[in-house]
């Protein structure tokens, strides 16, 4: 998701990490408390007799309000409970249209998008759906001051209903991504009746929306999705949904090996996840693995010196050893990453292994001598991370280990942990020369991974950025180049000349390195030998209708 937010007085990238954090490590970030019995009791030996799935996980979720939801489960949550304008083709990333019945057609300057809306649509209290509710919705969404309103609101400069079943948004300025934006988990329409536009008039744990399956309940330890027996698309398989909100992966590890559960979603450590799939073949126990969307990165301080050199920053790639990363830290269970785009995506290009490699440290050497280093006087690299993060530590410690072995006495590496919000405070301050983050975006598009990165609003070269996305991201980059290209792409209407601008920028990321892409996640679920359909999609959604026993 969009971790910084320019000009909106607070950062979001606190909310996104510390979600992203919670995914990744051992811990389950305060999830609700249940206990291994009750995931038993209520788990895949019931669900067998009624037609019911029960989902374990130790991932939580605050709100299902579609106005404030801004974490990935409530986003899954969202993309079961509602519809959006635009969805994805089951298995794949091409855009569909869903609540629309059509893509938009759009105006000659790219401002104005005419969407016709599907008719003989119900929301879960039987009223219909039209094109003044989802005006209306998205009027909420970007006026009630949630977590994700600047999406919208950021780039809307109005919404109305131009018939029953005609929607016209006027942008402010083009973009080509909008229609993939309109894609977004919170872009799902509400029954107007039942919510208020206005700051803070949030409905955490109701819904009523006009997806598959309506909200039962939205307890401390258990969700309940039931099946909607008037949705008007393709029924769910099965009759409804309990997820238990386990609270460590400890216990959903043993729910699901001795039975309680059908399926076990995040979060997993590594050696259980290792441990589930040795005893696949023996328990017919399911193993699906699929690439997330989620970049790891280390951001580099391109204002700061010694990192305002730009030999530097490329020594300081050349030294990377993701391979040697995903052994040690991951077991494996990871994915070296070359790129800020991920790897399930078309544009991909691993420029930094291209240019880099893994671990060439000869390169590195080379570089450093060149920019005026050497044992008589060695490069200061300070590293920072999360304390939260005992993945974060790992890694850095990992990577110093690394340099230390194999440029010894060329560079002296420090280790520095600090308590995530003050991290994320002093991120656009320019406090920490490198710092290790990660980054799960807001919608599928190339530009949510490069436009947050590179774009500067305000700066020089002479000077880095002094206001946009690239200062709020702690990397102070600056670049005509990246700018120019970025804009052009906003507007671009030729698929293959977006599709080049993207190639051009991750080029140029390869050559200035404000930043180097460490690893990209996998995700993994575990479903019992009795349940089929189970299926994470390329866009990250977890599509529960599917599912049956």
């Amino acid at each position: 998701m969009k971790v910084w937010q320019v000009g909106k007085g607070r950062s979001l990238l606190q909310w996104v990490s510390l979600f992203s954090l919670c995914v990744f490590l051992v811990v389950s970030c305060g999830a609700p408390k249940t206990t291994p019995s009750s995931g038993a009791t209520n788990g895949a030996g019931s669900g067998a007799n009624n037609g019911r799935i029960t989902i374990g996980t130790t991932l939580k979720a605050e709100t299902v309000d579609p106005a404030d939801a801004y974490e990935l489960f409530p986003g899954i949550l969202l993309y079961n409970l509602g519809d959006r304008l635009y969805t994805y083709k089951t298995g794949t990333t091409e855009l569909e249209p869903q609540l629309a019945t059509a893509l938009p057609t759009i105006s000659a300057d790219g401002l104005i998008y005419k969407i016709p809306l599907r008719t003989g649509v119900t929301f879960h209290d039987g009223s219909p759906f039209n094109a003044e509710a989802m005006a209306f919705s998205i009027q909420r969404f970007m006026q009630n001051g949630g977590r994700p309103a600047f999406l919208l609101s950021d780039k809307i400069a109005e919404v109305t209903a131009t018939g029953d079943s005609e929607l016209t948004i006027t942008l402010k300025s083009p973009f080509a991504a909008f229609p993939a934006l309109l894609a977004f988990s919170g872009v799902t329409p509400v029954q107007p009746k039942a919510y208020a536009i206005g700051a803070g008039k949030f409905k955490p744990k109701e819904f009523i929306g006009t997806g598959p399956y309506k909200l039962a309940k939205f307890g401390t330890d258990s969700i309940r999705l039931d099946a909607y027996e008037g949705y008007w698309g393709t029924k769910p398989a099965n009759k409804g949904i309990d997820i238990q909100l386990v609270t460590s992966p400890a216990n959903l590890y043993n729910a699901f090996r001795t039975g309680g559960l059908d399926i076990a979603y995040q979060t997993l450590d590594p050696d259980q996840i290792r441990n589930l799939e040795q005893g696949a073949k023996q328990n017919g126990w399911q193993v699906i693995q699929s690439g997330t969307n989620t970049v790891n990165y280390m951001v580099l301080n391109a204002k700061s010196e010694p990192l305002n050199n730009v030999k530097v920053r490329q020594a300081i790639a050349a030294s990377i050893d993701r391979n040697l990363l995903n052994q040690r830290v991951f077991q494996g269970q990871a994915e070296p990453l070359y790129s800020l785009l991920p790897t399930t995506f078309p544009l991909y290009k691993p420029v930094f292994k291209d240019k880099y490699g893994d671990g060439q440290y000869e390169k590195a050497k080379q570089l450093l001598t060149e920019a005026g280093f050497s044992p008589a006087k060695p490069l200061p690299l300070e590293i920072w991370y999360s304390s939260s993060s005992t993945t974060r530590g790992l890694v850095a410690s990992t990577v110093k280990a690394a340099i230390d072995q194999n440029l010894p006495g060329l560079v002296n590496v420090k280790l520095n942990s600090v308590e995530t919000g003050t991290l994320f405070d002093n991120l656009d301050k320019g406090t920490y020369p490198a710092t290790i983050l990660d980054w799960y975006p807001d919608y599928y598009d190339a530009e949510t991974f490069i436009d947050p990165f590179l774009s500067c609003e305000k700066g020089s070269v002479e000077k880095g950025c002094e206001s946009g996305q690239s200062q709020a991201g702690g990397s102070f980059y600056y670049s005509d180049r990246a700018n120019s290209l970025l804009k052009k792409q906003r507007s671009e209407k030729d698929l293959k000349a977006r599709d080049a601008d993207f190639i051009q920028l991750q080029d140029l990321l390869g050559e200035d390195v404000p930043y180097i892409p460490l690893w990209q996640n996998k995700d993994y679920v575990f479903a019992q030998g009795t349940v089929q359909g189970v299926a994470i999609q390329p866009s990250q959604q977890f599509l529960f209708g599917q599912i049956k026993k």
